[in-house]
């Protein structure tokens, strides 16, 4: 896609350049095609990366929908702060994620619910700087309150996440029901 300034951009979620213009009867500038093959021969390592640092999201995801506690809990940082639509609302410090689990277990029992299950959908913002990301997924949650059918659909879930030693762990994340 075009920029104001008239550049070329690369979209790292597809790991795609966009069609060049067409130069059709003249020569391409010799640095063009540098520049080209160098976004080119990055686009591997783009998707590397972005694979990498939504691991750990689709693991926390994954032991949620199974209700393993102790496995979601393993994807976060030490000091994880977290903000969801139930009471408290917000949890922050050690072992925030194993102590949102629990009280989700418990606000469930409470309401009636039973069987949550996250679907996340296509990534709408994958941001890596060094070593820290920002990702926001659109995601849909279903359940049955009371023995109903329930979906939240739209919903929106974000994570902040940083990279160490045992590689990428979540920091931070937020759900906002739509």
């Amino acid at each position: 896609m075009d920029t104001p300034q008239g550049t070329r951009e690369f979209d790292l979620l597809t790991c795609r350049a966009p069609a060049p213009p067409s130069h059709e009867g003249t020569a391409m500038h010799p640095l063009r095609g540098a520049i080209a093959l160098m976004i080119v021969s990055t686009a591997p390592l783009a998707a590397q990366a972005n694979t990498a640092v939504l691991t750990p999201v689709h693991q926390f995801v994954d032991a949620f929908n199974a209700g393993d506690a102790k496995t979601a809990a393993a994807t976060c940082a030490t000091q994880t702060s977290i903000i969801d639509e139930f009471p408290p609302h917000e949890w922050h410090g050690t072992g925030a994620c194993a102590v949102w689990m629990r009280d989700y277990d418990a606000n469930a029992a409470k309401e009636g619910i039973a069987g949550g299950v996250v679907t996340l959908g296509a990534p709408t913002h994958v941001d890596v700087s060094g070593d820290r990301a920002y990702i926001v997924i659109p995601s849909d949650y279903t359940f049955t309150q009371r023995g109903k059918p329930m979906k939240e659909t739209g919903s929106m879930f974000t994570f902040a996440l940083r990279r160490t030693a045992a590689g990428w762990r979540i920091t931070g994340w937020s759900w906002a029901r739509h």
